[in-house]
């Protein structure tokens, strides 16, 4: 059993934050909220998502664990305007999912959870360093990288005590610093790691700009991306193994 209200803004953010990197995914609903964890094709990427029973207008469920494709509850989810509620409800006997909005009536085939790639484990790494940055200043960061090159070093220079974004184009360079004082919180450790460019501007399209973003760092290890969505009632955490230098 499965029955809930949520607001299309509430349901949106959170889809959008795991529809960047895979096309499908499990959604395992318990009494304290619904939970999404998936891998991209490339083993590269991943995503541990948790939106809490209070972010919904109302939720009822036992425990259940559904498969859905996610372009296309998006797609219905995106009919909604900003302020819209969405009624959800799985029906037991046909195991798809009825969805209402304003008037609208959408049955939605859901996929056999057992035919979705499992799940994988969180890494449990202990990084050195922590920069806590507004999720605008990711963005730029981003996006001025991207003008020049496919890859992005991310680091923190202990001594120093500042967070930076590096990228070498083939005739141009990008350099982006923050330091103490203009990053929210700093755990400074010595820290830098490469990563693919493309993955990093997929994950900031989920990125709020208002967002306190934690990045979690190390010397060529994954990076944690960590933000909250639905007034606090949410976490999105990302994972982005690092490319090893010389590759």
């Amino acid at each position: 059993m499965f029955k809930a209200i949520v607001s299309s803004g509430t349901l949106l953010s959170a889809l959008d934050s795991v529809s960047v990197l895979v096309d499908e995914c499990k959604i395992r609903l318990d009494d304290e909220g619904f939970t999404i964890r998936a891998v991209d094709p490339a083993n590269a990427g991943m995503v541990d998502l948790r939106l809490d029973a209070g972010a919904f207008e109302s939720y009822e469920t036992d425990d259940e664990t559904i498969g859905v494709n996610l372009a296309r509850l998006e797609d219905i989810a995106g009919m909604a305007n900003a302020d819209d509620l969405i009624h959800l409800e799985l029906d037991e006997e046909t195991r798809k999912l009825n969805i209402q909005i304003d008037g609208l009536e959408y049955t939605l085939a859901l996929i056999d959870p057992d035919s979705i790639r499992q799940e994988p484990d969180l890494p449990d790494i202990d990084l050195p360093a922590t920069a806590v940055i507004e999720g605008r200043d990711i963005d730029r960061a981003v996006k001025a990288a991207d003008m020049v090159s496919d890859h992005i070093a991310l680091g923190v220079d202990a001594s120093s005590e500042y967070f930076y974004v590096d990228a070498e184009g083939d005739t141009d360079d990008v350099h982006f610093e923050l330091d103490r004082d203009e990053l929210i919180t700093l755990t400074a450790g010595d820290a830098h790691s490469l990563f693919s460019l493309d993955y990093l501007k997929e994950m900031n399209k989920a990125i709020p700009n208002d967002a306190e973003v934690s990045v979690e760092l190390g010397e060529e290890f994954p990076v944690n991306i960590q933000f909250d969505i639905a007034e606090g009632q949410g976490t999105v955490t990302f994972v982005l193994a690092p490319r090893i230098q010389g590759e």
